[in-house]
């Protein structure tokens, strides 16, 4: 089985409150190195048999239609999760 990746994000100008809580923390738990953080979703699709063209145009369709909010929301990628060995 094959999958299809696909990483909504909120828009830059819409309000994270669980990004701020995760930036406030890390600090608190010694992670000092970021100063930002912004918490996306990600879904999985699996498909059978290999990804194609049409496969992934159908996965950017469901992204845009179904899996995001295109008010507050963005599709940052749609990809094919490549298997590592």
């Amino acid at each position: 089985m094959a999958r299809v990746i696909v990483e909504v994000m909120p828009k830059p100008e819409i309000l994270d409150p669980q990004g701020k809580a995760v930036a406030g923390a890390l600090p608190r738990l010694g992670f000092t190195a970021f100063t930002s953080v912004r918490q996306g979703r990600r879904f999985e699709l699996e498909v059978e048999g290999e990804v194609t063209e049409e496969i992934l145009e159908q996965a950017r369709t469901a992204a845009a239609e179904v899996l995001s909010n295109p008010v507050i929301e963005e599709v940052v990628s749609v990809h094919v999760l490549e298997e590592s060995a």
